[in-house]
Order: C-alpha cells, then sequence, then structure tokens
C-alpha cells in the first residue's frame, strides 16, 4: 500500500484507487560505484576485488570528453633515405709493352728515341681532391702533378702538363691539356680531342707518352 498525495491510501503504485491521483515515481536506483582499477562494484575505499585504494590519485585513462578510448594507429617509420656507398678512385701506373709496340708502328712522335723501360714496378696512387694533374713535376713552371710521371725511369713522351683528371660526385672525367703526343683510351689508337672532357669508368686504361697506361677503378671507400 502507498499514500498518494491527498492522503488516500493505495493499492496500485502508480494511480491512486481513490481519487486517480498520480502516485508517484519510484526513486531512482543509484549504481553502485565501481572501482577505477578493476571496474568490480566497491562502496568502500579499499576494493574487495583488487584492493586497491580509491584515495590515491586516479588511474590514467581516456580524457573526460572522450569516455570510450579510440583506437591509435601506430606511426609507420619513413623508410631511410638509401645512398649509394662511397668509392675512392685508384690510378695505377704501369709501362705497357702492347702500348709501347702500337706506338712504334704508327711511328708516333718521339719513337724514334724512346725506350721502353727494362724495369718499372706498378705505381698506384689514390686520387685526392677534385683536379689531378698527370705530368712532370716542375718547380720552376710550379707544377705538381698528382700523377708525377718524371720520376726515373721517366717516359719522355709524357708532356709536363699532359692531361687532367677531374674527379666529382658521380664520376671522373679525363682532359688532354695539348700534350705533345696527345692522350688515348682502352687500346686505341685515336686520341681523344683535347680541350675536351671525356667520361671514364672503373675499369678504363689513359694511355699517355710512349709507353705509360694509367689503369682506373673504384674500391669501396
Amino acid at each position: 500500500m502507498v499514500t498518494c498525495p491527498e492522503g488516500h491510501r493505495s493499492a496500485a503504485l502508480d494511480y491512486c484507487d481513490v481519487c486517480g491521483a498520480p502516485v508517484g515515481e519510484p526513486p531512482p536506483t543509484v549504481a553502485a560505484p565501481r572501482c577505477p582499477a578493476c571496474g568490480a562494484p566497491s562502496g568502500g575505499r579499499f576494493c574487495e576485488e583488487c584492493g586497491h585504494d580509491s584515495a590515491l590519485s586516479p588511474l590514467p585513462g581516456p580524457p573526460a570528453s572522450d569516455p570510450y578510448p579510440r583506437e591509435v594507429t601506430p606511426a609507420v617509420a619513413e623508410p631511410a633515405t638509401v645512398r649509394a656507398s662511397p668509392v675512392i678512385w685508384i690510378a695505377t701506373v704501369t709501362a705497357d709493352r702492347a702500348f709501347y709496340d702500337r706506338v712504334l708502328a704508327r711511328e708516333g712522335p718521339d719513337a724514334d728515341r724512346v725506350e721502353f723501360p727494362a724495369y718499372y714496378p706498378p705505381r698506384r696512387i689514390t686520387l685526392r681532391g677534385n683536379e689531378i694533374l698527370i705530368g712532370k713535376r716542375s718547380v720552376s713552371q710550379g707544377l705538381h702533378p698528382g700523377i708525377d710521371l718524371g720520376i726515373a725511369p721517366a717516359d719522355a713522351g709524357v708532356s709536363r702538363a699532359h692531361a687532367l683528371l677531374h674527379l666529382t660526385p658521380t664520376g671522373l672525367t679525363v682532359t688532354d691539356l695539348g700534350s705533345t703526343n696527345g692522350t688515348s683510351l682502352n687500346d686505341s689508337d685515336d686520341l681523344i680531342p683535347a680541350e675536351q672532357p671525356v667520361a671514364l669508368h672503373s675499369g678504363d686504361r689513359v694511355h699517355v707518352g710512349a709507353w705509360t697506361t694509367i689503369t682506373l677503378i673504384t674500391e669501396p671507400a
């Protein structure tokens, strides 16, 4: 039995049996507090399930304005830029008998007075800087070649400033500097044009003078 606002006793719980006045809605059900750690119902300071102390600082969670956690897409790392491995250029200077024989066969300049050396150990030179002069050292002319071919036994057919190697990040070129006997490549009898750079590749051979061959290769730095 309930009592309506007019004081009548009513068996009905919604409207009074006597006057029909609304009896009133039952008080709203209050949800029991839950543990912020495990979510179990908890009415005291310490959770009966996990023992969490509700008096401590609140556990980290989603912001109040966003009660539902959102799926976070992991950041995808940008692929690292692949760079070509740095290389160094190596010049190996040798006395080339086959080149000497070709010079004699075509009766090149100075062929009648230049002899092939009896002993000429290969010289290995690492190219440094952007411009490497091929020639013969001359203090009076201020010439200090990176590849000095004036060391005995010297090739008489090589000019003081014979050719120039130009090294760039993308490759290597050779330019004949107007030498007396010219410059050729890779066993060819054709001389490269003077004052015009020609691209070189690893393994190319540069022929100067009467018997000197300079082989150029790349190696990992």
